[in-house]
């Protein structure tokens, strides 16, 4: 064990695919240079799903998920202002606010996106509950070399990480799929139910690089 937790704590460590089913990805420090690099394929999105597990007890704003392409720093971000106390989704450099009280600290949330260029709709399902659609972009594709990261918010291509927006905690079960996922899917991923691994990211077979002290480890689970 001692071993693994150096290898995956190595300043950038080499591109690896790994079957990550049980595991989390532990940032335990407010840094501007940890964070962890996920690889995909795909350059040109005309709708976006996005899902994601994540437990830290911040009290400030932080990052969740940070996607920038050549021509967007922020072309799909999901960020948490936690003075106004809204989920931020940025889609192609355009901001949408939805106000969650309960993003409580200390606890495991799911959080899905989904985002369609047709209709510029944006769609918040937090553990489950679904919130209204909102208008934030259409008629243009995400397109361009995607850079990926958790752990920091990029205010340019792979870069300009501030340390005030860093996420501290775990996250787990990230999932990115190059089309809507429906309701029933959603829900299947809350509960953690059979479900379809996305195509773009999985966490199953998900291609990632480490910068910096991030570890994995096995998810923490309670027991009664």
């Amino acid at each position: 064990m001692k071993s693994f937790l150096v290898l995956v704590m190595l300043t950038a460590c080499a591109a690896v695919q790994q079957d990550l089913s049980g595991k989390m990805f532990t940032f335990p420090q407010k840094t501007d240079t940890d964070y962890v690099s996920l690889t995909a394929s795909i350059q040109d999105f005309s709708s976006i799903t996005v899902c994601h597990r994540s437990f830290t007890d911040l009290k400030r704003d932080h990052i969740l998920f940070s996607l920038s392409t050549p021509s967007y720093s922020n072309a799909f971000l999901i960020f948490w202002d936690d003075k106004n106390k809204v989920l931020e989704l940025n889609i192609r450099d355009q901001t949408v606010e939805y106000g969650w009280p309960d993003y409580k600290p200390n606890m495991w949330h799911s959080i899905c996106t989904t985002w369609d260029s047709s209709t510029g709709l944006v769609q918040l399902w937090f553990d489950g509950q679904p919130s209204i659609r909102k208008y934030i972009s259409s008629g243009s594709n995400i397109r361009g070399r995607p850079i990926i990261i958790l752990g920091q918010e990029q205010d340019s291509h792979g870069g300009g990480f501030d340390i005030n927006q860093s996420f501290v905690g775990m996250m787990s079960d990230v999932h990115m799929w190059n089309y809507i996922l429906s309701p029933c899917e959603i829900q299947s991923y809350v509960d953690i139910k059979n479900f379809t691994p996305g195509n773009v990211l999985n966490w199953k077979a998900l291609n990632f690089q480490i910068t910096g002290r991030v570890l994995i480890e096995d998810k923490q689970k309670i027991c009664y």
